[in-house]
């Protein structure tokens, strides 16, 4: 299991659920949506993603991102854009 992510910079960190949870609510906030849908969103995503990230050797923060982006279009497509064109937006 993938318990460390390669960062941009090339540096491991520890993978941290509410990381994913925090940029996807971010984004769901910025796309309007109400907190109770971003909540639930989020919590089905980062779920998802902790669930991907067992099945995975090494992670890196774009593999990340893209699977993301992959879960959240899912659920709200106005959410993905601001997540996917908005890196830093948490």
């Amino acid at each position: 299991m993938a318990t460390h992510i390669v960062k941009r910079a090339g540096h491991a960190e520890k993978f941290d659920e509410r990381k994913v949870y925090a940029t996807c609510y971010a984004a769901c906030m910025n796309a309007h949506a109400s907190k109770e849908e971003a909540e639930k969103i989020c919590r089905k995503v980062a779920a998802g993603i902790t669930s991907w990230i067992k099945k995975k050797k090494v992670v890196t923060s774009e593999m990340i991102f893209r699977e993301v982006i992959r879960l959240m279009k899912k659920e709200q497509k106005d959410a993905t854009f601001m997540y996917e064109t908005h890196r830093d937006i948490a």
